[in-house]
């Protein structure tokens, strides 16, 4: 799951990256509304969710929601913002947010919105993504093996290897390449080289099997 994080305060900015990352989002983190734009007209499909701040550098959170409706985008947008005046509220989703979440909010608050914006989207994620004899239950962000008599393990696993093994499971009996992997599981900013990607395979692929899991 991929989100694209527009907000221009540092520490506030960090932290959302820092906890997203620790959900399991791969996270694109942009402080300006120009760099957002750029990201929206090029890739917006590769994102689940974005988080606008409503005042921004360039562009503000408003034009970025106006922007994507305009072109019929139904990306699904929480606008973050210390306006809370009711007209305020009504202006943000009257541009095109789907929730408002008034600053300062609570992280456990704003997953749990990101979550109900994940369950009224189209492409809404079900609970559990079952592959073989490998089951990832996204209510507890945990990954079992069932072995041949039904008893389950947990499978411990690093947010990137969870990432990964997830984009596999969502493509069974497909090749997917290793450039096509990098775009979509590591941020932009993060530019990994290719055996980074390569490293994590191995790691992920020694850990299921260690447990018998098909790889």
């Amino acid at each position: 799951m991929r989100v694209l994080l527009v907000e221009d305060e540092p520490d506030l900015g960090a932290a959302l990256k820092r906890v997203l990352n620790q959900e399991k989002y791969v996270v694109d983190w942009v402080l300006d509304g120009s760099e957002a734009w750029e990201y929206l007209e090029h890739q917006w499909t590769q994102y689940t969710l974005a988080i606008f701040d409503w005042l921004l550098p360039s562009v503000s959170g408003i034009d970025l929601c106006k922007r994507l409706r305009a072109r019929n985008n139904p990306l699904p947008v929480l606008m973050l913002t210390a306006k809370d005046r009711m007209e305020d509220k009504v202006a943000g989703l009257d541009a095109g947010a789907d929730d408002y979440l008034v600053k300062p909010f609570g992280m456990a608050e704003l997953l749990a919105r990101l979550r109900a914006l994940q369950r009224r989207s189209p492409s809404f994620q079900p609970q559990q993504l079952q592959v073989g004899n490998i089951t990832i239950d996204y209510g507890t962000h945990s990954v079992y093996f069932q072995n041949s008599v039904g008893d389950k393990q947990v499978i411990p696993l690093t947010s990137k290897e969870f990432q990964l093994l997830e984009y596999f499971m969502q493509h069974p009996n497909q090749i997917v390449t290793r450039d096509r992997i990098q775009n979509q599981l590591w941020e932009v900013s993060s530019e990994p080289i290719s055996n980074v990607v390569a490293a994590q395979m191995r790691l992920l692929r020694r850990k299921l099997s260690q447990i018998g899991g098909d790889r």
